[in-house]
Formats: C-alpha cells, structure tokens, sequence
C-alpha cells in the first residue's frame, strides 16, 4: 500500500497558494479592464480598424486616400474632420445603386455604430442628414421601380433603436411656465408650516385647493414614449427618421460644416420648388412704403390700385412653379417630399443651430437662412400654423442677427477710418542747446 499520499497539512498549504494565485490573477484582469490606457489603446486600435476598413470599400482612385488617417493620435476625430472621407462616401451613397442591403458602405456604418466608442458614433452621425435625405427623397419619388433601400434603413433603425434604449420607455417632458406670473422668477412656492417641534406637518391640516390655486404646474410632452421598431413602416418612416434626426441635433454642435450644408440643401428641396413667398420678408425690406388702402382704394403717384386686383397677385403667388427654370434650381438628389410636423420639429431645430451658432461659418448660415424661407414657404402653402410661427420666428431671429453684425462691423470700420483719418500734430522740432 502506498501512503505518499501527503499530509492534510500539505494539501491544505497547496490549497491556500492556489487561492491566492486565482485572486492575483482576477485582481490583475479587473485592473487591466479598469485601466484609463489600456482602453484608450482600445479605442484607437478599434479606430484605426474600422478606417483600414473604410479605405478598401472606396475606390482606388480616390485622391488623398484615407488610410492616413489612421496613424493620427485621434484616428475617430480626424476621420470626423476629413472633407475627403466625407466626400468619397458622398459619391458612393449617392449613386443611384446604393442604400439597398448588401450595400458595403451602409454595412460599414451600421456596424460602426453598433460600436460602443462615441467618436465613431459621431462619425455615423455625420452621414446623417445625407443618408435621411437621400432615403426620404427616393421614398417619395415618382420612380416606380424604387431599388430596396434596407441599407439606408438599417442604419437609421440602429440609430432609432440606440435612442429607444437611452430613453427606457419614457417620454420627453418638459415644464411649462405659469403665464398668469409676471416672470418665470415669480412661481409661488409651496411653504408648509413648520412647528417648533419640528414633525412633519399634518396632511389633514393642508387643503389641496388651496395648493391648486397657488401653484399651476403644466407638463408638455415633447416626444412620446419611444416603441421598439424592427422594420421602418410607412405609418411610422416620419417618426423614425424625426426621432434620428433628433438624434442628429444632440451633437449638431460637433458635426462639421459639410455635414450641416447637405442638411440645409435637403431640407430646403423637401420643402419643395422656390416661390415668391418665400423671399417675402426680404421684400418688405426692400419696399418698406405701403399702400394705404384706408378708403378701400390705394393710391399711387401715377395711377390706383384696387384691392381685389392687390389680392388676387398674391394668391397666384402662392401656386408653386413647376416651370424648366425652377426645375434646374432643384437638387439633382433631393425632392419635394411631406413634411408632418414629426420631420419639421427636429428640422428647424437643427436650422435654428446652423442660423444662430455663433462658430458656424457663414456658407452654413446663408444655407439655413434659405431652407428656413424655403419652409416658410411650404408651411403657407400647406397652412400649417405651428410650422409658420416656427419658422417666421427664426427668420426674424436670423435678420435680427444679421443687422446687428452689419451694425458692429460698420461701426469697427468707421472707428478705423477715423483714426487713420486723424491728422497727427506736427512735432516741434527739437533744439539742440551746445554749450562754448
């Protein structure tokens, strides 16, 4: 019989040590998991991964190629800032065979999104407004035989879904202010009696009308609870793609300039052909002496103008031109398309950033300023009140801005005319006393 079995006291040692080698080595995996460095070499090797990626879906003859992007420090911020990138993914989203389901391009951005890093979310999210108005725009054609566009929704429905997940369920509120106050810093408050003994007061003692008449709080909801979608319906293409394009407006600020310019350009070819009315404002500007019509005619220095004439030029200005000239002015990509008020919501949201964003360059505001009389056009047309005094506010907003500007740099410019234009006193001349 063999008894080299060991002592209870050797195993028990045996025991002890492997305990302490499993703790080290799990104390070792949750520092390494926990590490600031070791994720940010993951980030960047995920990065670099998902550009090498992007380079070989491109064509070969694209200029710059943007593999170089790679060796940057921020791989995911230099491919965001990359005119280059952005306009060699243009061209393939753009061609008229993209957007369905084995397209690459949209596979690449659906799977970039899925990532868990925010830098290339934002990269995808700055494909946004082209994959939307090319989606939208395709949607709405005359064409009958529309290709599938599952790659376009893929896209927005993992964007959509991501959205759905963050809200868990609940509705975007907001509060109200009571408007019978003179101002939002005279909201009564509700002040229970504090006693000596300092008990919590009686709620038998506390009458609730009275509470309702001191204290009105009003709660609007700004977006309903958000429903699990796994196919982008027709009932449901508007609230979709307004609640991606809200998405869009979250990060609006750190999207770039080419981004913001194809939102404006589509916004305002959904909107439809350019009429007069949407220049309206510009006209009063120009023409600021108005007709007196007080005895139901106005009178002009050479001849009179009845009031049933002045109104029937405006309704015909209202009709929307579909003549070759206006043809030509509409995007080659774009196309007029319906406008709920789930798609103009998040539209004039993302316009009000590009008009009054005080880093937005002026290519992007003079965009916007034409999509949002472009809109104001097609609300009149579509007798939308909301969507009017939107997007009127905004193009007040927007003049408002501009003069200002124009004021402070005419009043820079004339400060410096003035000191150029300053004759200098004449210095005397100096006198040199020499002594003998």
């Amino acid at each position: 019989m063999d008894f080299r079995g060991g002592s209870p006291s050797s195993s028990t040692t045996s025991s002890s040590q492997n305990h302490q080698n499993n703790n080290g080595i799990s104390a070792l995996t949750t520092t390494t998991n926990t590490d600031p460095m070791h994720s940010w070499w993951e980030s960047i090797s995920k990065a670099r991964s998902r550009i090498h990626s992007l380079s070989t879906l491109l064509p070969e003859h694209t200029p710059n190629p943007i593999s170089s992007l790679a060796d940057s420090d921020a791989p995911a911020r230099s491919l965001l800032s990359s005119i280059t990138a952005y306009t060699a993914v243009s061209l393939s989203l753009s061609s008229p065979s993209s957007g369905s389901g084995d397209d690459p391009i949209c596979n690449w951005l659906y799977d970039t999104f899925l990532s868990s890093d925010p830098d290339l979310r934002l990269v995808v999210l700055s494909f946004i407004p082209l994959i939307a108005g090319l989606y939208l725009s395709r949607v709405h054609s005359l064409q009958t035989l529309t290709p599938s566009l599952a790659g376009f929704e893929a896209v927005l429905l993992a964007v959509y879904s991501s959205e759905t997940k963050s809200r868990a369920g609940k509705a975007v509120v907001i509060s109200i202010p009571d408007l019978s106050q003179p101002s939002l810093y005279h909201t009564p408050r509700v002040r229970f009696p504090v006693s000596s003994s300092k008990k919590k007061p009686d709620s038998a003692k506390i009458n609730p009308s009275s509470l309702s008449k001191t204290v009105r709080q009003t709660v609007g909801v700004l977006s309903a609870p958000l429903e699990p979608q796994t196919a982008i319906k027709s009932t449901k293409r508007a609230v979709i793609v307004g609640v991606v394009l809200d998405c869009y407006y979250k990060v609006v600020s750190q999207m770039p300039s080419w981004s913001k310019l194809d939102f404006c350009r589509f916004v305002k070819e959904w909107a439809g052909q350019d009429c007069d009315c949407k220049s309206e404002f510009d006209q009063n500007e120009q023409n600021p002496e108005a007709v007196d019509f007080s005895n139901g005619v106005g009178e002009d220095e050479n001849h009179e103008i009845e009031i049933e004439g002045n109104v029937l030029d405006n309704m015909k200005s209202l009709e929307i031109r579909d003549d070759d000239e206006n043809l030509e002015n509409c995007g080659a990509r774009g196309t007029r398309i319906l406008l709920p008020w789930e798609l103009v919501q998040p539209s004039l949201r993302i316009l009000g950033h590009c008009l009054l964003g005080p880093l937005n360059a002026n290519d992007v505001k003079d965009a916007a300023s034409l999509a949002v009389r472009c809109l104001y056009a097609r609300a009149s047309h579509d007798l939308v009140p909301q969507a009017i005094l939107a997007t009127r506010s905004l193009i007040q907003l927007d003049k408002r801005s501009r003069e200002a500007a124009a004021m402070v740099a005419a009043s820079a410019a004339n400060t410096a005319g003035s000191n150029a234009n300053t004759p200098s006193k004449a210095k005397k001349p100096e006198i040199l006393l020499v002594s003998k």
